[in-house]
């Protein structure tokens, strides 16, 4: 189901087998990929990977919509009755970050998870050096409630996983 606000230049709309290139074209190296993904893909991406992930029955992606441009994806995973996941958030251009369009995302990605799975917390992991997007997600109103340390290690280096959540 695609949604929109009324009179809004925004809109999620269902992700495709036709959309597959836009993903491979977005995560263009190794270190990305994992900061986005996580362990689900193995870089670079292929449409077999992305075809398996998503025919999952608990994942439901999505594109991003600015007045028809696509701008990002996002994922909402059904982890449980009444709970979701926010996956794989994605503003897709860099010269698109920092103007609104991620918080808008998940506002709407929040909104879809409350009206069509009935979700009362959505959830979310995201890397703790990733200072953008954990600002983002701290502004939306969402609290760290664990932090899992050294969960990835890239070039030496480990990450530390933060986990957070919101109570709808």
């Amino acid at each position: 189901m695609l949604i929109k606000r009324p009179g809004s230049r925004y809109q999620l709309k269902p992700f495709t087998a036709q959309d597959y290139s836009l993903l491979m074209d977005w995560v263009t190296d190794e270190e990305f990929n994992l900061l986005w993904g996580g362990p689900v893909y193995q870089f670079p991406l292929t449409i077999e990977q992305i075809e398996k992930h998503i025919a999952r029955p608990e994942v439901h992606p999505y594109l991003f919509q600015v007045e028809g441009q696509t701008k990002g994806y996002v994922e909402l995973y059904q982890s449980a009755p009444k709970q979701c996941r926010l996956c794989r958030v994605l503003v897709a251009n860099e010269s698109d970050r920092g103007k609104g369009y991620g918080r808008m995302l998940l506002d709407m990605a929040v909104e879809k998870a409350e009206s069509e799975f009935g979700a009362e917390v959505v959830s979310l992991a995201v890397f703790e050096h990733n200072f953008r997007a954990v600002n983002c997600y701290r502004g939306m109103g969402f609290e760290t409630y664990q932090a899992d340390r050294a969960t990835r290690v890239f070039n030496g280096e480990p990450w530390t996983l933060l986990q957070m959540k919101k109570l709808l």
